[in-house]
């Protein structure tokens, strides 16, 4: 049921970022090699005002959805933007900082998951 609710949550998150124009989004189903959260969802966004788009354009639609927000970082600088709802964890990056930081390669244990998947 928990997993459930968080692939709501993820799918709810990919929608808001597809609907903004993020490139190159990743899912990666985490729960199975860390407590940390469910899902991690990787995107990037060409410039600094999209990067906050994005971030905004999130949560607005979780938190309309009842999901709450516990922590964002990065947004002032919108290098790596960080947005925290428990279960699922949205990093949206710019091209520079995605290669840098390179959370796929990092996360490679957990699963990237195709977005149909969320909607099963």
């Amino acid at each position: 049921m928990e997993q459930k609710i968080s692939a709501g949550m993820a799918k709810l998150a990919l929608d808001a970022l597809e609907e903004k124009k993020a490139e190159d989004i990743r899912i990666i189903d985490i729960s199975s090699v860390s407590v940390l959260a469910d899902y991690f969802i990787i995107a990037n966004g060409t410039n600094r005002s999209q990067i906050q788009a994005l971030a905004d354009n999130v949560q607005e639609k979780l938190g309309r959805a009842g999901y709450i927000c516990k922590q964002v970082e990065g947004y002032q600088t919108a290098n790596w933007v960080l947005l925290d709802f428990g279960d699922v964890i949205v990093h949206i990056f710019d091209a520079k900082n995605r290669l840098l930081y390179d959370l796929e390669r990092i996360w490679r244990d957990g699963k990237q998951i195709d977005p149909t998947e969320l909607e099963a």
